[in-house]
């Protein structure tokens, strides 16, 4: 058993002081009491920590190369994806492993506790398998025995280049299965979780309407009822267009009208939706996976946050392209959209909770039902998977109650994490991951390689 003791803590009901948690030898919580005497590891702010929703783990090998304006006359999301399709096709296995261990380290230590990876490098350069179809699947869960993240793998179904039904082009031949073979795929990575332990999960990810068949999409939502199921929608303008006029319909239009999205659904992006689509599609619970730095770096949109809000939807983050990894920026980005957009401030607050509170247990909630994990909250019988962050610093000194999370999400940083448990296990002490010196160095070996490859 252990026990750590928090000046402040944010539980369900709100802030409380002098909290007792006692965490449990199977990773889950076992006892929580406010008001108790100090005892166990001391912590300044002890923060239920947070599922990061949607990751492409291997792209971030690639950030910073995409910043150049290339022959084109406008760069955007669509050339930056030439870069990206470019690239991996020199990713080896090894590579893949390797930086995606420094992603979940990353992330560990900017105060997420799971990774939920949107994982759609399956196979060799050309396309052809892997001896073992799982092989890129296992060396994600390779990286997150490693590191001790909580894992949710979402392999990915992508099936076609447009929603023509086009062969896919050079880049994209590393992704593709027929749906035969992404349900033989999807119960080879699920094996791989075995390896394992008990809080890592599995889901399903059809990539997109262009991607993915209407048949497909269907056949997809049937192979792990009750589990998660992530789709990419309404992200790029000229993505819309396409489905509708293939479909008759815009993306969220005909998902509303051909499926019945619920919770257990987590839509990426969603950042051109009508006002009719975005009430609707919040009415149905599902969830919005919003990626405020990587939307920004590709030029994808604005998320339409006010309305979403107002229509009672529920959202979470994810760092999707991972060109910078750091849970207070996704936050303080969706917020600072909103202000840029309707021309206000404190947008996303609301009476009696301030914005950084709203944006903080918004994202618990959005993220733990998009990683279907049993966490979200400083509770009895939930994954201990919590974060303490330091109140000796200029930043948060004196602050109380929502105070402590605006100040850390608009005047702080990452660097104010000091300690991070994923389902009870403590792999960031003192602002560093346990294995952070041999990760580094794994990682700028392959980073190394690939130099010499490209």
């Amino acid at each position: 058993m252990t026990t750590l003791w928090a000046e402040h803590a944010l539980l369900p009901h709100g802030w409380a002081e002098d909290v007792r948690v006692e965490l449990g030898a199977d990773g889950r919580i076992a006892k929580v009491e406010a008001g108790a005497a100090p005892t166990g590891e001391r912590v300044g702010l002890l923060l239920p920590a947070m599922a990061n929703l949607h990751s492409h783990a291997f792209q971030r090998a690639m950030a910073g190369l995409s910043e150049a304006r290339g022959p084109q006359p406008r760069d955007t999301f669509w050339t930056w994806r030439q870069i990206m399709y470019r690239f991996l096709d020199h990713l080896t296995p090894e590579d893949v492993e390797a930086i995606a261990a420094l992603v979940q380290m990353e992330m560990l230590e900017a105060g997420y506790a799971t990774n939920v990876e949107f994982h759609y490098l399956h196979h060799r350069p050309g396309g052809t398998f892997y001896d073992n179809i799982a092989e890129m699947s296992e060396r994600i869960a390779a990286a997150a025995a490693r590191t001790g993240i909580g894992l949710t793998l979402l392999p990915v179904h992508y099936q076609f280049g447009g929603v023509d039904r086009r062969p896919l082009g050079p880049g994209q031949q590393r992704f593709g299965t027929t749906p035969d073979e992404f349900a033989s795929l999807l119960d080879a990575a699920e094996a791989a979780l075995t390896h394992l332990p008990a809080d890592a999960g599995i889901g399903v990810a059809p990539h997109s309407l262009r991607a993915v068949s209407a048949e497909a999409l269907t056949f997809c939502a049937r192979l792990r009822p009750g589990r998660p199921l992530h789709m990419h929608l309404a992200e790029q303008i000229p993505e819309i267009e396409e489905v509708q006029a293939a479909r008759g319909r815009r993306p969220v239009e005909w998902l509303l009208d051909n499926h019945q999205p619920d919770r257990r659904w987590t839509l990426i992006h969603l950042t051109h939706m009508t006002e009719d689509e975005t009430r609707r599609l919040a009415a149905t619970g599902a969830v919005a996976g919003l990626c405020p730095i990587t939307e920004s770096s590709l030029g994808d949109g604005i998320f339409n946050g006010t309305i979403w809000k107002e229509a009672g939807g529920r959202l979470g983050f994810g760092s999707d392209s991972n060109v910078r990894i750091s849970l207070v920026e996704e936050l303080r980005t969706l917020e600072y959209s909103q202000r840029l957009r309707d021309t206000a401030r404190a947008v996303l607050a609301e009476p009696g909770r301030s914005t950084g509170r709203v944006l903080y247990e918004a994202g618990l909630d959005g993220g733990a039902t998009a990683a279907g994990r049993e966490t979200g909250a400083i509770a009895a019988g939930l994954w201990a998977d919590l974060c303490a962050v330091s109140l000796n610093n200029p930043v948060l000194f004196g602050r109380k109650g929502d105070e402590l999370l605006d100040s850390l999400i608009f005047a702080g940083s990452d660097k104010l994490v000091r300690d991070v448990w994923s389902a009870g296990r403590h792999v960031v002490r003192d602002g560093r991951h346990l294995d952070h010196e041999r990760i580094t160095a794994d990682y700028l070996a392959c980073i190394g390689r690939l130099q010499e490859r490209m």
